[in-house]
């Protein structure tokens, strides 16, 4: 059993959780707790190793056995160790360090995310996870935005991260990647909605940061701005929930 702060594994875990450079240098993250371990899993993701408490649920166990059999290096820590550990206040009792892993674009994609300096890691899985449960071919987000692999980002996405291409490139590259497309700016006070706007066809979502809304890099591709019609004096939506809305209005669209 690891007891030891300075055990090797330990100390990379600690790593790549406080560090996306020491991520990006060891092209690794980390996975906390089942249901992530489980998605990656059964996502066919490389596992490096993975550390789990005695007193892992039956759920995590199976899965532990599940690894072992396959070769995955698996070792017991203490459960405080994990605890202190983890980016969250417990750690659900398993760890795993992957291989990140790029998922390429579809050839022929038509509804693409593009996630504009959003910094907020918690916003930033949700809409990952919207962008996945709709039926996005690819999320691409601009400089400035938060590291998509963050450990909250990684919770927040719920499995999205195993499902949905997720690349980062400036508008350059996006407008290069996506010929043909229309693309479409969230703006709270744009004369056109959600409701009346043509969603369907090659289409690319267009969500800025929370404080600050897109940046002047998004005119390269002249976007329509639309709107999400609310209750009169209502605050603006957060860029979760707004991505939310019209990714599934889209989804609405074309499934009409």
């Amino acid at each position: 059993m690891i007891t030891s702060v300075q055990n090797p594994r330990i100390q990379l875990v600690r790593s790549l959780l406080g560090r996306s450079r020491k991520r990006r240098e060891e092209n690794a993250l980390v996975l906390e707790g089942v249901r992530l371990v489980e998605e990656a899993h059964a996502a066919g993701w490389t596992f490096r190793f993975a550390l789990h408490s005695e007193t892992l649920s039956e759920r995590g166990q199976a899965l532990v056995q599940k690894l072992i059999e396959e070769g995955v290096e698996v070792d017991e820590a203490a459960e405080s160790l994990l605890d202190s550990t983890s980016s969250t206040r417990t750690s659900q009792g398993l760890l795993a360090v992957v291989e990140e892993k790029v998922l390429p674009l579809p050839l022929d994609p038509d509804l693409a995310l593009i996630l504009d300096g959003i910094r907020d890691p918690g916003n930033l899985g949700s809409l990952l996870r919207s962008a996945a449960a709709a039926g996005a071919d690819a999320a691409l987000l601009t400089p400035g935005s938060t590291d998509p692999f963050a450990p909250k980002v990684l919770r927040s996405g719920m499995g999205a991260h195993f499902k949905l291409p997720i690349q980062q490139m400036d508008w350059n590259g996006i407008r290069d990647l996506l010929p043909g497309f229309n693309f479409f700016l969230a703006e709270m006070e744009a004369q056109l909605t959600c409701w009346q706007a043509d969603l369907r066809g090659k289409l690319a979502i267009i969500i800025g940061g929370e404080a600050e809304g897109a940046g002047e890099g998004m005119r390269s591709v002249n976007p329509t701005a639309v709107r999400i019609p609310m209750q009169a004096n209502s605050e603006s939506l957060n860029a979760a929930a707004a991505g939310a809305v019209l990714l599934f209005e889209a989804r609405r669209q074309r499934k009409a």
